[in-house]
């Protein structure tokens, strides 16, 4: 199944975990974004993993 969309709900406590796990879609800076133009097909793994890893459950994919 391949993901089409990746997005960020409010409430992200800008912790880093996702651009640790994945730094090819996510990056920190004043808080969570996903990087404009990523390949999520190439980066599903990590997308999946950071989702589940996420301490507030807020990254969201479809």
């Amino acid at each position: 199944m391949a993901i089409n969309k990746v997005w960020i709900e409010e409430g992200c406590t800008s912790c880093g975990l996702c651009e640790d796990v994945c730094p090819d879609v996510f990056k920190v800076e004043d808080e969570a974004e996903v990087i404009e133009g990523a390949d999520f097909n190439a980066n599903e793994d990590c997308i999946k993993e950071a989702a589940e890893e996420c301490p507030v459950e807020v990254i969201k994919f479809e």
